[in-house]
């Protein structure tokens, strides 16, 4: 003959349930509780951490940007969305100050794949510095090869 469970929607047990149970065996496994204390101490546990996993999720507001996307791009500057402060490189103080990540910024203030995170006048400048300085490009070929430098060593003896 079977048994028939009543509660047979068997509900996966919650994070906070588990974590409640694992604390609670854990002290009474070390320390001597009376069996009356335990419903009272398992309550206690179980509150603690509701309470704290409350705390610990923020509130799921809706951040509004320091100025608008349009106006966050000027040809010297650009201005961040979190705290609206002007940079010419947006890229270390996102990482620094915010814990962001430029893919993440992007997506936080659902800007496009292509927005800048260097001012344009800035990265004009850098871009005519390399230029200037030949880096891209492939040496030239030179038509001789060049020598190799002197074998260094003792002179020979002269007897």
């Amino acid at each position: 003959m079977e048994i028939e469970n009543s509660n047979s929607t068997e509900t996966p047990a919650s994070p906070t349930l588990t974590l409640t149970a694992d604390i609670v065996s854990a002290y009474v496994s070390n320390n001597a509780v009376p069996v009356a204390e335990l419903p009272a101490l398992i309550d206690r546990v179980n509150a603690a951490l509701v309470s704290l996993s409350a705390a610990a999720q923020p509130a799921e507001e809706q951040q509004k940007p320091a100025t608008s996307v349009k106006k966050s791009i000027a040809n010297d500057y650009i201005i961040c969305l979190e705290d609206g402060k002007k940079f010419k490189s947006l890229k270390r103080h996102l990482m620094t100050h915010h814990s962001m990540t430029p893919e993440e910024y992007r997506e936080k203030w659902n800007l496009p794949r292509d927005y800048p995170m260097v001012a344009p006048a800035y990265a004009a400048a850098r871009s005519t510095l390399a230029k200037e300085m030949g880096l891209g490009r492939k040496p030239a070929v030179t038509s001789e090869p060049e020598k190799a430098p002197a074998k260094r060593g003792r002179k020979p003896k002269t007897a």
